[in-house]
């Protein structure tokens, strides 16, 4: 009880901090405003572009574009041996059904989401999950060819399942600190005449399921890419230590209420830095703890899988909403009720075809390695496999 307790507390502490924090912060209503409508509503025009943080953050973001395309100015060495993970390039396997099924679930809601037509009813409605889910599929099939016949799917369905229902409680928690950053995005369809309430909270809690395994299924196949797998496995030794990590996020978590809008990156780095804090204390692998040992592959990977998750939101959501095929079905109405607007201080300049601003796809890095780190903390406290290796 006491081990699972200190696995417990860092996250409890990370949900109840901010309320304590924000009877202070809002001394009328004790509650950001609009707090707990769900799906998030827009709550206030976010402050305007600042040039000074826009250059900070950029300054940052060039620094990490420049490990990832060299990382030998960072101290990493080229490495020959084989990728450190299970998911190695073999013999070109045939590929699967699943592939052919997830492709053509892909493409046709795709079409049905983007042409915003009702020739199928209120189908157009829920194109998002399944079109979703078409793709997890795809990218399992490419895996499994890649790899000779190893994959998810195939070697760790239960565990790609069990994803699926931690994404939900996942994806939630980090709603949850967005009502405490003022949202930084919001659903302005969540709340649309077509659709009752409790149906468009049904459909949410159906999108929710597909970010775990989306991600987990780029890592498999990225890890299936030998030099890409092995470019970051020989760079310095990092050691984080746990119990600053635990503190500091949750310092950062409390800052964040006061001060919305300047700390409002702090919802993304203060869980993450709180669960990989209490994983490294209770002496759990994380992508940590690999990095300790010089092995940074497991970190970038997911970090990237994230980033490259990240390209396909953000074109899709933004389609969504913006392609309407000229036609005779075309309605005016918006159908995606999970469409999303970003409401980013400061930075919320340059969009190319996404509603996500340019420097904001830099936030799908460390998403990524929070990804496994919730799933990994999960994986400890209810007893179940979060290896994503294939064995």
């Amino acid at each position: 009880m006491e081990a699972l307790w200190r696995l417990i507390w860092p996250v409890l502490a990370s949900l109840l901090l901010p309320l304590l924090a924000a009877w202070f912060a809002y001394p009328v209503t004790h509650l950001p405003p609009k707090f707990g409508i769900f799906p998030p509503e827009f709550v206030q025009a976010a402050p305007a572009f600042n040039l000074l943080v826009f250059c900070a953050v950029l300054l940052v973001c060039v620094a990490i574009t420049a490990l990832l395309l060299f990382p030998g100015l960072f101290g990493f060495k080229p490495v020959q041996s084989q990728p450190p993970v299970s998911f190695v390039h073999g013999p070109s396997a045939k590929f699967p059904i699943w592939f052919w099924l997830g492709a053509a679930l892909t493409l046709f809601f795709w079409w049905l989401m983007w042409a915003r037509t009702t020739i199928f009813g209120d189908l157009v409605y829920v194109a998002f999950t399944p079109m979703w889910w078409g793709f997890i599929l795809l990218l399992d099939g490419l895996t499994y060819r890649r790899s000779g016949g190893k994959s998810l799917l195939v070697n760790k369905p239960k565990m790609l399942f069990i994803s699926a229902l931690v994404s939900v409680a996942g994806w939630g928690f980090f709603e949850y600190f967005d009502y405490f950053v003022l949202s930084n995005w919001y659903y302005p369809n969540g709340h649309m005449a077509a659709l009752s309430h409790a149906t468009i909270v049904f459909l949410f809690l159906l999108a929710y399921t597909t970010v775990w395994p989306v991600v987990f299924e780029w890592y498999t196949l990225l890890a299936t890419f030998p030099a890409l797998a092995v470019r970051y496995s020989n760079g310095p030794k990092l050691a984080l230590p746990g119990n600053l990590l635990i503190w500091v996020g949750l310092a950062l978590i409390v800052l964040m209420v006061f001060f919305p809008y300047p700390m409002f990156w702090a919802m993304w780095v203060g869980p993450l830095s709180v669960l990989s804090g209490l994983l490294i204390c209770n002496k759990i692998w994380t992508p940590f703890t690999a990095m300790a040992q010089g092995n940074w592959s497991p970190v970038m990977l997911v970090a990237l899988s994230s980033l490259f998750t990240g390209f396909f939101w953000e074109m899709w959501n933004h389609g969504s909403e913006h392609i309407n095929q000229i036609s005779p079905f075309s309605p005016l109405a918006p159908t995606n009720p999970n469409y999303w607007i970003y409401d980013i201080p400061y930075v919320n300049v340059i969009h190319l075809f996404s509603e996500m601003p340019l420097l904001g796809y830099f936030g799908y890095l460390p998403f990524g390695i929070l990804v496994w780190v919730f799933f990994i903390w999960a994986g400890k406290v209810l007893g179940f496999d979060s290896d994503l290796n294939a064995e």
